[in-house]
C-alpha cells in the first residue's frame, strides 16, 4: 500500500500517552493505529445508525410476509413458559 508523509503538530502530553499506550510502536504506526480505530468507530457508528432506522421504519409489531413478529415472540415465549411448568409441576 503506498505511503504518505505526514507531518503535523499535537499536544505533547496527548502523544506521550499514546506513544506509551502504543507498547512502543513507531509514530507511523500508533498514527495509523489510531485512522484505523477512528474509521472503525465510524464504521460501527453507521451501522447502529442503520440498525435504528431499520427498527424505526418497520417496528417489530409491523405485519409483513411472515406474519406479526410481536405475536410470533409471544406465542414462543407462552410455549417456553408452558414446557418449563411441564418439566416442574407444582408440588
Amino acid at each position: 500500500m503506498p505511503k504518505v508523509r505526514v507531518s503535523t503538530t499535537v499536544d505533547e502530553h496527548l502523544l506521550a500517552e499514546a506513544r506509551a499506550a502504543h507498547g512502543g510502536g513507531s509514530d507511523a504506526s500508533l498514527l495509523e493505529a489510531a485512522l484505523n480505530e477512528l474509521l472503525r468507530g465510524h464504521r460501527r457508528a453507521e451501522i447502529d445508525a442503520a440498525y435504528a432506522r431499520a427498527y424505526r421504519d418497520h417496528p417489530l409489531d409491523e405485519t409483513d410476509a411472515w406474519g406479526d413478529l410481536g405475536a410470533w415472540h409471544e406465542s414462543v415465549s407462552a410455549a417456553r413458559g408452558s414446557a418449563v411448568a411441564e418439566r416442574n409441576p407444582p408440588r
